[in-house]
């Protein structure tokens, strides 16, 4: 069997913030893929505003190297799992991978996601320990823990037969010497375990075609672009071909343009032949997982697998006192329009109907994914309202089960007891607890991911900001009974529309946390702060002070105020209730009762109350 000696195809895996996306910069860079003076962004590849600011890779993006005679096609995947349905995919076009790993932090819940991935594809690994030039750096043992990993994931032999380059991504150095004082002053070692390591695809192109899609693009000009891999034959621009629908159909269409990748660039060729990753223009309807072959010889490639949404929230227009003052599109028509539109490119995200054509359900990979979504929405002028995260139960051989999570948490010794104590409560079962002696530990629990929705905070108030928390989707299992996590606190709610004055938020501070400023504008049933009680409270911010011309007794002295706490969109998403709905718009993002008569919610909970009773 022929192979193309002149190309590999990898990807790029890791934990959030271990470092890929810098690796890629620097391979990009010492291969000579970009001129001398040609001027790139650091983390060149996070294209996206949301992906600069977070320092996370959020889409999956490819681009292409040339060292000495090889092209290098590198595929940089999404470290987080709510972004899984983007990993599982790329697995499909690549023969190996770097899996990066951090040489003080080791393996992370992420780590194990995307590897299981790929060693699911049965893909070569090759290992990066990266930041080796770290103080704390203990890379023998993180070496370790990768083969323990692999073992405890079922590599085969081939597979636990790695090699391993040491690097530091910021410096733009590797070995293969641990020693970090042995590092070579460039990145040629990587480059030649690549080119060593990495199976060579097969080059059958002159059997019939075979091009799957597996990435989706989206263009003003060009309308709907298929990325993916050729896995058979050849294609040329102009030529007829059969697109092999999901549902079973068969489309016929003819190639308008094909595109090639080199550095950062999307270039245009004529021909492109099997182990080729290229991008497809001319097809309205195309999807992920979609074959596309000859007229003449029309067989499908197995279809992809793409992760089921775990978690799902409603949109609905913002119908609050405040709508439509700050946003650009507030209507039913444009945030259904702009959904739809995110369906285009989004294969893990699901749109739903409601009964209200004011109304959506939308279900994704988590909380990151959802919010991520949102975020990008009130940036481009969207206003909306959303309800509080829902994890998405399904029937599993026929028993109710609903999504766990594997989460791992880093935290100083001293916390681990008020930990243990609080994942407990969330029906967390503790897998392992390891003290590497340097005053740290390391929990694994699985939780089920309902009681992870409004964790986060809880956690950093528990550990004092020291503690870290990672969690993946691990899978789902039966449905625990009884109510699992979330919030134990009543709320303030305001009971008139104005201006938050600082004289009122004063008389209420000792009732609980409040989360406006002075000179705030609140509206009636607007959440305003956190009851220090379980129950929920009215009370009004807008009252100021009566002038007399009475002279106090107590003027001169000086009275501070506490800070207010600020939140962000995600700890607003993981705060709500049931009873409750968040409203974003550009500037603002609110928390509100969904009924905001305080005289119809107690009605209404007067209501429910009898009706539990009976």
């Amino acid at each position: 069997m022929k192979h193309r000696k002149d190309i590999r195809n990898i990807a790029i895996i890791a934990h959030v913030d271990h470092g890929k996306t810098t690796l890629v910069d620097q391979l990009l860079h010492q291969s000579g893929t970009f001129r001398t003076n040609e001027q790139v962004e650091e983390r060149a590849m996070d294209s996206n505003a949301l992906e600069k600011e977070r320092g996370i890779t959020i889409l999956a993006k490819n681009t292409a190297i040339q060292y000495e005679d090889t092209r290098i096609n590198i595929l940089d995947t999404p470290g987080h799992a709510d972004f899984g349905g983007e990993v599982e995919r790329i697995m499909k076009m690549v023969d190996g991978v770097l899996l990066v790993v951090d040489s003080y932090e080791g393996c992370m819940p992420q780590t194990r996601f995307v590897l299981k991935k790929a060693l699911e594809q049965k893909l070569t690994p090759i290992v990066v320990v990266n930041k080796i030039d770290k103080p704390a750096a203990r890379p023998a043992a993180v070496v370790d823990e990768v083969v323990d990993l692999l073992i405890d994931l079922d590599a085969d032999e081939e597979q636990l037969d790695f090699p391993v380059v040491y690097a530091s991504a910021i410096n733009g150095t590797a070995s293969v010497d641990p020693e970090p004082e042995k590092q070579n002053e460039n990145m040629n070692d990587l480059f030649s375990a690549i080119i060593d390591h990495i199976p060579t695809p097969v080059d059958n192109r002159e059997e019939p075609l075979q091009f799957q899609v597996t990435m989706l693009d989206y263009n003003d000009y060009l309308g709907r672009i298929g990325v993916g891999r050729v896995f058979r034959g050849s294609i040329k621009v102009g030529q007829p071909v059969a697109l092999m629908k999901l549902d079973g159909s068969v489309k016929q269409f003819r190639v308008t343009k094909l595109f090639g990748f080199i550095g950062l660039k999307r270039i245009e060729i004529e021909e492109a032949i099997a182990g080729d990753i290229i991008a497809i223009s001319g097809m309205e309807e195309i999807n992920v997982g979609e074959t596309v072959c000859p007229l003449d010889h029309q067989e499908a490639l197995p279809i992809l697998r793409i992760d089921e949404p775990t978690l799902q929230m409603t949109f609905s227009v913002n119908n609050s006192p405040f709508a439509g003052r700050e946003g650009k599109y507030v209507t039913s028509r444009k945030i259904e329009e702009r959904l739809r539109a995110q369906l285009e490119t989004d294969v893990s995200l699901r749109v739903d109907n409601t009964d209200s054509p004011e109304a959506w359900i939308v279900s994704g990979r988590g909380e990151l994914h959802l919010s991520i979504l949102i975020e990008n929405m009130r940036r481009e002028g969207y206003e909306l309202q959303v309800s509080k995260p829902e994890v998405i139960v399904k029937e599993v051989d026929g028993v109710r089960s609903e999504p766990v999570e594997r989460v791992i948490i880093d935290v100083p010794e001293e916390y681990t007891g008020a930990i243990m104590e609080s994942v407990g409560e969330r029906k967390g079962e503790m897998l392992n607890m390891v003290n590497n002696g340097s005053g740290q530990v390391r929990l694994e629990f699985l939780v089920p991911a309902r009681g992870l929705i409004g964790y986060s905070t809880e956690f950093m108030t528990q550990t004092r900001g020291y503690g870290i928390i990672n969690h993946t989707f691990d899978g789902y299992q039966p449905m625990l009974e009884g109510k699992v996590g979330g919030r134990r606190q009543g709320v303030l709610v305001s009971m008139e529309q104005g201006k938050a004055s600082q004289y009122s938020i004063m008389q209420v501070e000792d009732r609980g946390i409040i989360f406006v400023e002075p000179g705030t504008e609140v509206y009636e049933g607007m959440i305003v702060g956190e009851h220090t009680r379980e129950n929920d409270i009215t009370v009004n911010l807008t009252k100021v002070k009566q002038m007399t011309n009475m002279r106090s007794a107590n003027k001169d002295q000086t009275v501070t105020m506490k800070r207010p706490r600020i939140m962000t969109l995600e700890e607003s998403l993981e705060y709500l209730n049931d009873d409750e709905l968040c409203e974003i718009t550009p500037e603002s993002i609110r928390l509100r009762k969904k009924i905001l008569d305080k005289n119809e919610r107690e009605r209404i909970e007067k209501r429910n109350k009898l009706a539990n009773k009976v």
